[in-house]
């Protein structure tokens, strides 16, 4: 099977955000020259009044580069600042960074200090203790969270460190943030697993692509599919079995965090995945019976790293979408069904210090008018759905698989409609959609700075089916 890679623009924002450790000072601070005093006015301290604003939650902007800051070692109650830094390179192997200082200049500014000829002296860049947070940066396309334990020295292109994991509450502290930020439809990257997968989006500013993209809805993403799937063994060739539709997603990251200090697991944090959703699908012929497991047919892999602007601080997240065809069918019947779905899902996991991490889930489906066809004794269904994880840094979070379905039975050959029509010869029968939705919360979620999570935990099985159309009940 040939495979396609469809490459949509990405995010291009590269920033760095640094928090020093309070507890000590840095081992190389005697040899750091001071601060500039236009660098000494940008430094966020809390305000006189003792009030805590609520930190804004936006996405970030997409600039090819801009302002970052950084906080004084030794100062009491800092938060991550700006800074001119940025992540030259990263090793994820051995966790060792080059940072590099290239600041902005604006018209006027005077140049950063810089050390004399041969002296082993530098610019500061950054220490030991210092939280690093960028946005996603050569070695790390993920984004890359850590803190520095050891500075190596200079290299080409900036100063070398060694670093490990670090945690959101070190550079969020005691803020409090909480924000719904939609995807960019265009920033996904989409690897193409079956040859006829159709990609559509349209975006603010008029702003579209693909064959429908002129008609797909502000900031959705529509993926078309046509499939065969395996025809029951002596099936007529009229009844070749075949399945086509279509997914349409506008997700957005949904992000909470309630600190309690850069020392002290959060209050509170959520992270999850929600949106508007639509499919649409229709299979005919005879399908091949399904043992055990339905038969599921992934057609498109879609990747994002949106990058969330929350106060100064860049968080990453990193979305993964896997879209699929399900059937399940006993190899008896041959079908012609049509179903539509419209609603909306959200899906993450939410902490608290009393509960610790539990689930959070919901999904609110209607089904269109279906028409179905059902020749000879049997059960057929079918599904287009998504399974979606969604994760910080590189490190998964959540994961949920969203599987709308049409379920079909009936005894005797009959065609049946819900379109006002009657069934066409005497029989039952009856057509369910309905809509299945599960995940499970990872271990990885300790990013907030909460309690390592030992187990993965379920996020429970939502399950909600409905008539749509059926003979009488019997009397």
């Amino acid at each position: 099977m040939r495979h396609r890679r469809a490459l949509l623009p990405a995010f291009a924002m590269t920033t760095l955000f640094l928090a020093a450790a309070c507890s000590s000072p840095a081992p190389r601070a005697a040899q750091q020259p001071a601060a500039a005093p236009e660098q000494q006015l940008r430094a966020t301290e809390q305000p006189a009044d003792g009030t805590d604003h609520p930190l804004t939650v936006a996405a970030a902007p997409t600039a090819t580069a801009t302002a970052t800051a950084t906080a004084a070692p030794g100062r009491s109650r800092q938060r991550a600042h700006r800074t001119t830094l940025t992540v030259s390179s990263y090793d994820g192997r051995t966790r060792r960074a080059v940072i590099s200082d290239r600041p902005q200049r604006t018209a006027g500014s005077a140049p950063s200090p810089t050390p004399s000829t041969g002296s082993s002296a530098a610019p500061r860049r950054t220490a030991v203790g210092d939280v690093i947070a960028s946005a996603p940066a050569p070695g790390a396309p993920h984004g890359l969270l850590a803190k520095v334990t050891e500075v190596i020295g200079e290299r080409d292109g900036g100063t070398e460190v060694q670093t490990e994991p670090a945690t959101l509450n070190a550079l969020l502290g005691d803020a409090t943030a909480k924000g719904d930020v939609p995807v960019d439809p265009s920033s996904f990257t989409v690897d193409k697993l079956l040859p006829d997968v159709r990609v559509s989006w349209s975006k603010t500013g008029g702003v579209h692509a693909g064959p429908r993209g002129a008609t797909v809805p502000l900031g959705s993403l529509r993926l078309d599919v046509g499939a065969e799937v395996p025809t029951a063994k002596g099936a007529a060739a009229s009844a070749t079995a075949s399945v086509h539709g279509f997914v349409q997603v506008a997700p957005q990251v949904d992000f909470a965090y309630g600190g309690a200090g850069t020392d002290a697991p959060p209050g509170s944090a959520y992270l999850g995945v929600s949106g508007d959703w639509a499919s649409g699908w229709a299979v005919k012929g005879r399908a091949a019976a399904t043992t055990g497991t339905p038969l599921r047919i992934p057609f498109a892999k879609l990747h994002a790293d949106p990058v969330l602007q929350v106060g100064p601080v860049p968080v990453v997240v990193n979305l993964d979408l896997t879209c699929y065809l399900q059937i399940s069918a006993d190899g008896r019947v041959t079908v012609d069904v049509e179903q539509r779905l419209k609603g909306d899902f959200a899906a993450g996991g939410t902490f608290g210090p009393a509960r610790g991490w539990t689930p959070v889930s919901s999904a609110h489906m209607t089904g269109t008018p279906v028409r179905a066809s059902v020749t000879a004794d049997g059960t057929v269904k079918t599904a287009l759905g998504a399974e979606a994880t969604v994760g910080l840094y590189g490190a998964v979070g959540v994961t949920t698989d969203l599987a709308p379905y049409l379920r079909g039975e009936a005894s005797g050959t009959l065609t049946a409609a819900s379109d006002g029509s009657g069934p066409k010869a005497a029989g039952t029968w009856a057509v369910h959609g309905g809509v299945d939705l599960s995940g499970t919360l990872r271990l990885q979620l300790s990013v907030f700075g909460t309690p390592v999570v030992r187990r993965s935990i379920p996020l429970g099985a939502l399950h909600r089916e409905w008539k749509l159309a059926g003979s009488p009940p019997s009397s």
